[in-house]
């Protein structure tokens, strides 16, 4: 009688792998197997690389955007010499940052604007107050024109100047930003917690990089000075077209540095606001290129010269409501030897004074309040109130003000 079982190379499967204990499956089903793992180590490593090539990318983009930024190590030194001489902050938390624009025309852009270079003074100059908690945000113009003390300061040669009374402006050329700074306290008694220089060609690449900002004129502009021809009614300016608007004197307004600095207030007012109404805070896209004009042609303080120090300083303003962002001249008059040069009014600036030193409330009066203000001298409003300390009001605007409206 014949085996059925057979012999063991006849029967079913011979010569092939057994099973997998376990598995339930066939030989092919561990193919299947180990091409699974293959295909999950595969992508495993694939996710790893695109991480590590994003982190890679966003490293580079931070160091770009770091590396922008240029320390102003020559005034730190200077200031910490003259320590002893600058006043004490106040309240903690709230910050005074100095922001000078410069009127350099050092390198191949900024000397489009004229030739120079032994010359540079602080075109403009704006001292912004930070509320303690951010709470508000409060821009005062310092003008140009302003007879003040400017103390012995360091001239770039390394020499000393010897004190003076002199146009505001002056102390830059004299002395570059630390004897700005010296100046300012020394006019103001605040402590300067920080600055910031930027110069022509950093302004344009900033509106630029928002797709430029929108004003609205009353009558069209023709001024060859300023490189500036625009028509009447709304108009969207440029980086280009932005600069000679806030820098023109002989076309715009009545000529003087006064119409000039309410003009420079309204224009930032309109800048600020297109940044936070834009979603630019929001949208890596966007706030790149804002960032890298925002960085390209600063120079800082060395607690400001980085990003992390710029965004510690910052992370709270999204928060400040636009009508809380305000923009104002410090309160001034004709100077008494020279009708062309302005001085402090008091006692509105030292009251505006004392008011940002102590991190007090100050409102801005503007074109379209009901109230009154002689926006000549800046002087306070006189409403009553039945706050035994109201705060005082000034003629500005905000970053809430439609320009157009």
């Amino acid at each position: 009688m014949s085996d059925t079982a057979g012999t063991p190379s006849e029967q079913p499967g011979a010569g092939r792998p057994a099973p997998v204990p376990g598995t339930g499956s066939s030989p092919t089903g561990l193919g299947r197997i180990r091409r699974r793992r293959r295909w999950a180590l595969g992508t495993a490593l694939t996710v790893t690389v695109v991480l590590v090539a994003a982190a890679a990318a966003g490293w580079a983009v931070y160091m770009k955007l770091n590396g922008n930024i240029t320390p102003d190590e020559a005034a730190a030194a200077e200031l910490e010499r003259f320590e002893k001489d600058r006043p004490t902050a106040l309240v903690k938390g709230a910050r005074n940052i100095l922001v000078i624009g410069s009127d350099s025309r050092a390198g191949d852009e900024n000397g489009r604007y004229g030739r120079d270079p032994g010359t540079e003074r602080s075109d403009t100059a704006i001292l912004l107050h930070l509320s303690a908690g951010r709470r508000s945000a409060t821009a005062v113009s310092i003008p140009r024109d302003l007879m003040v003390h400017v103390p012995d300061c360091r001239r770039p040669d390394g020499a000393r100047s010897e004190p003076v009374f002199a146009p505001f402006n002056s102390a830059f050329e004299v002395g570059g930003s630390a004897c700005t700074i010296r100046t300012v306290e020394r006019l103001t008694d605040i402590r300067v917690d920080h600055h910031v220089v930027v110069d022509f060609d950093g302004f344009k690449d900033m509106v630029d990089a928002v797709d430029g900002v929108e004003v609205c004129l009353r009558e069209p502009i023709d001024d060859k000075d300023a490189k500036l021809t625009l028509p009447a009614g709304r108009v969207t300016l440029t980086g280009e077209q932005a600069l000679g608007y806030v820098r023109a004197r002989k076309t715009l307004g009545d000529g003087s540095d006064t119409s000039r600095m309410e003009r420079q207030q309204r224009f930032l007012g309109a800048l600020v606001n297109k940044v936070l109404g834009n979603g630019v805070l929001l949208n890596p896209v966007k706030l790149y290129p804002v960032l890298d004009a925002a960085t390209s042609s600063l120079t800082t303080d060395p607690g400001l010269a980085s990003l992390r120090g710029l965004y510690d300083l910052v992370r709270g303003l999204r928060e400040i409501p636009r009508e809380d962002v305000q923009f104002l001249t410090v309160p001034r008059e004709p100077y008494t030897g020279n009708v062309n040069r302005d001085q402090l009014a008091q006692p509105a600036a030292e009251e505006l004074f004392e008011r940002l030193r102590t991190d007090g409330p100050v409102k801005v009066h503007t074109e379209r309040d009901d109230t009154a203000t002689d926006k000549a001298s800046g002087e306070p409003s006189a409403e009553p109130s039945e706050d035994p300390s109201p705060a005082p009001t000034f003629s500005g605007n905000t970053a809430a003000e439609d320009t157009c409206a």
